[in-house]
């Protein structure tokens, strides 16, 4: 829980009557902040959507003078813990002294044949970052965030996709009073504010980095000048018997987010996924197209992984940042006790390594972060926006 002196605060309450729920949570994360509430998040774990909804406006009117954001899923992340699967609230409270806050609503319209989203904000020299949560049903998330650079310049994204216990039609989003069933919601922070961004992807390179030298859409056709599939049965072969089951159970693939670097380790690929082989042609299928020439590594990810990426890239920043104050968190629904054997590890993490601050967040369906300077949707991973009191 957050100091009552903090700027940040945090609150978290389990109930199934989620209205009553929501308001203790935001509640709470109101009570601990040591100044009047500039913007407010949170987020909804229920059965019924429109429990959600209704749970979703009695937050929202808690903070009537605040810009206020949020969302449905299937868990969430606060007081240094995780819930998930279970009806819960988490939220989360910042006084932003000298920020400027825009909420916004994103939409997409069909011209031509092609999406246009509506609903961005204007652009100004000193926004610093953009809070996204989307409905992954109804918005296309993958091809906006890709293609942000395209309007948004060089401004980092972070966020996740939202999701309900039933799926397709059960997302909500909330925004400034409002309640949405499709599309996207976020803020875009800007002025006097320092705010950074933390992505953990966790896995662990295996075999040599290779360059693409034949490839068509997603499928590599060839690496170092040999058949693909032929290359990763050769890597396989040499693995032992544990990174063997780690193959088995999800096989990853990371492209190299600077090609002219002398080595490429952990932490220096973005990852994909592995989506499978096409024996007749000796390829591999992978969750991203590939231009030939581009240098990639297979990878695996495991709980040791990805659990020692998280605490070294949050180490790395607490130690740039110096003090940190506040931080959102989205972690993919596919950590958590899943991958860690429970709900509470990424929250335990953060708490070990940037304090006791006011932190909240949500399991995501898909994770939004910069790697490398560049916007990305990803899955087992854990985005952070890190809030600090030092300069970078």
């Amino acid at each position: 829980m957050a100091l009552m002196t903090s700027r940040f605060a945090d609150g978290l309450a389990v109930g199934s009557d989620l209205g009553a729920t929501a308001e203790r949570a935001v509640g709470q994360a109101l009570s601990r902040l040591a100044g009047k509430a500039d913007l407010v998040c949170f987020f909804i774990c229920g059965d019924d959507p429109d429990d959600v909804a209704e749970a979703g406006r009695r937050a929202m009117a808690l903070a009537p003078d605040a810009h206020v954001i949020g969302c449905s899923a299937t868990g969430v992340i606060g007081d240094g813990q995780g819930v998930e699967l279970a009806p819960s609230v988490s939220a989360w409270a910042a006084t932003l002294d000298g920020a400027r806050l825009t909420t916004f609503a994103l939409e997409t319209l069909t011209a031509e044949d092609r999406f246009v989203v509506v609903g961005l904000p204007e652009r100004g020299s000193d926004d610093h970052v953009a809070v996204l949560m989307a409905d992954p049903y109804t918005f296309p998330t993958d091809a906006f965030v890709e293609r942000s650079v395209d309007v948004l310049g060089d401004l980092p994204i972070i966020g996740g996709l939202a999701n309900g216990m039933s799926g397709r039609g059960s997302v909500r989003l909330f925004a400034d009073g409002q309640v949405y069933t499709e599309g996207a919601i976020g803020v875009l922070i800007s002025g006097q504010v320092n705010v950074s961004t933390v992505v953990s992807q966790g896995c662990r390179p295996i075999g040599p980095t290779m360059v693409v030298t034949r490839a068509e859409e997603n499928l590599l056709l060839e690496l170092a000048g040999q058949p693909a599939l032929a290359r990763l049965e050769d890597i396989v072969s040499d693995l032992d018997e544990d990174d063997r089951d780690l193959v088995a159970s999800g096989l990853q693939i990371g492209l190299a987010m600077d090609e002219y670097a002398e080595r490429h380790e952990r932490g220096d690929f973005l990852i994909r996924g592995v989506l499978g082989i096409d024996p007749d042609r000796e390829a591999v299928a992978i969750g991203d197209v590939v231009e030939v020439g581009r240098t990639v590594r297979f990878q695996v990810r495991d709980a040791a992984t990805a659990d020692e990426d998280l605490y070294d890239l949050l180490d790395a920043h607490r130690e740039e940042l110096g003090k940190v104050d506040g931080a959102l968190l989205f972690a993919c629904n596919g950590r958590g006790s899943a991958m860690f054997g429970t709900a509470d590890h990424d929250a335990v993490a953060l708490r070990d390594t940037l304090g006791h601050i006011g932190m909240a967040g949500f399991f995501a369906a898909g994770e939004v972060g910069p790697v490398a300077g560049h916007n990305h949707v990803h899955g087992f991973t854990a985005s952070v926006l890190v809030f600090s009191s030092g300069s970078r």
